[in-house]
């Protein structure tokens, strides 16, 4: 063998190859975009959309995080509409547990609206 060559051989069945990486799927690749919003910021659904690869696709991004399994530490409640508005209807539960996690993180929510130019990440 000369100097600076592989010796092959001594690779076996186990060696992970590039084409054997699983790709995440599309729920998952808005997933791992969510999680990386800062604690203290927040997204729009477009911007979520756009980061995961995903185009326009922003109506979707609500569906994703809809899926998201029992007991996952994905801080959903950062993601918003563009205009700064929250999503859920004023006084429903879910809206009333996003502005709390969201002012539990030092984000102003006034009249369900959280400043972008101010918290967007």
């Amino acid at each position: 063998m000369k100097d600076g060559a592989v010796n092959t051989s001594a690779m076996d069945s186990k060696t992970i190859k590039p084409d054997s990486v699983v790709e995440p799927n599309k729920d998952q690749k808005i997933w791992l975009v969510v999680l990386a919003i800062p604690l203290g910021k927040v997204a729009s659904y477009g911007q979520v959309a756009a980061m995961a690869g995903l185009g326009r696709q922003a109506r979707y991004i609500g569906r994703a995080l809809g899926k998201l399994p029992q007991g996952h530490s994905v801080p959903w409640y950062r993601v918003i509409r563009s205009s700064g508005q929250i999503a859920f209807a004023p006084g429903s539960e879910t809206y009333q547990k996003q502005v709390s996690r969201l002012q539990e993180e030092g984000v102003d929510v006034v009249s369900g609206r959280v400043s972008m130019s101010r918290f967007g990440w």
